[in-house]
């Protein structure tokens, strides 16, 4: 099935707090985020946000500068319902990260909890790191979470590829610096165990 045929399929048949990789809260990244110590001001993208409560925080948090890049039309729409009128603060785009066009040197952070594991293409892998790559800024920060070794090697009906940190470094480019990483295991709302390894990079100024 085409990627963005699984996923419209997916966020339409289950509700946010149904889903795989659903956290009432990212309190991992929003920890990070505030040591960090970024401005108000700072352009945030999260790659993948689906139904992620992230943007939710954020706003709560007062960052002018979001926006939301998502495979899934249904999975925009949907957060765009929860949020209400504060959905005209955010950057809405629907596309595929392999392919899509971001500004150049325009973000301050880029998140990505749960979709570069599924890239199992490594012809996809290096269109992930070069977009990344030319969207951050210099000096810009990295957050990624994606399955780690210990983690099932399928996700959502799907294969995954599960990581390291030396290995997630490899395939995101040297050009990046690792700060720090951390495993930490998630349940699904089903009750499955899955290991996630969370990633901070710097891109140096």
């Amino acid at each position: 099935m085409d990627p963005k045929q699984h996923w419209e399929r997916v966020y339409a048949n289950k509700s946010t707090d149904r889903l795989g990789w659903y956290e009432p809260h990212l309190q991992t990244t929003l920890n990070w985020i505030r040591e960090l110590g970024l401005g108000k001001d700072a352009s945030i993208i999260d790659v993948g946000g689906g139904a992620s409560t992230l943007v939710d925080d954020l706003l709560d948090g007062e960052f002018q500068h979001l926006t939301i890049l998502d495979l899934s039309k249904h999975a925009l729409a949907t957060v765009k319902t929860r949020l209400g009128a504060a959905a005209d603060k955010v950057t809405w785009r629907e596309g595929d990260i392999t392919s899509v066009q971001l500004p150049p040197a325009h973000y301050d952070l880029w998140h990505d909890r749960a979709v570069f594991h599924f890239l199992t293409n490594p012809e996809d892998r290096k269109k992930y790191a070069v977009t990344l790559d030319r969207a951050l800024k210099s000096g810009g920060h990295v957050i990624i979470g994606t399955f780690a070794p210990e983690a099932p090697p399928r996700c959502s009906g799907l294969e995954v590829e599960r990581y390291s940190p030396e290995r997630l470094h490899q395939e995101l480019g040297e050009r990046l610096v690792l700060q720090t990483h951390r495993q930490e295991l998630h349940v699904t709302p089903g009750g499955v165990k899955q290991m996630y390894l969370y990633c901070r990079f710097r891109k140096p100024a």
